[in-house]
């Protein structure tokens, strides 16, 4: 098990928490909890040695949408194809809730 860690520098607060994915699927949980600091993800996976591609995952997902939040992710073993699915779930979720 790993434990990650990631700052950005994002612009984009959001009003509510949300949750995706189900814990204990065998896929990936999601967690978005509002903040007013700079967005920090933090992630509990069962693969070791993929700092850098979590890192390129989160990085093009926060280019694309700067969300400020705390993040949480609970990962599974999920593809980044996934991670992106999610990570996009939640966002969808967060623009429903407005």
């Amino acid at each position: 098990m790993e434990k990650l860690h990631f700052n950005f520098d994002t612009t984009d607060a959001i009003a509510k928490p949300v949750h995706v994915g189900v814990v204990a699927s065998g896929d990936l949980e999601v967690i978005f909890r509002p903040t007013d600091k700079k967005t920090e993800v933090n992630i509990v996976t069962g693969s070791d040695g993929f700092k850098e591609v979590w890192a390129n995952v989160l990085k093009r997902f926060f280019d694309r949408y700067p969300i400020q939040a705390n993040i949480e992710i609970n990962d599974f073993g999920s593809t980044p194809g996934v991670v992106n699915l999610r990570l996009t779930q939640a966002l969808e979720e967060l623009k429903n809730e407005e």
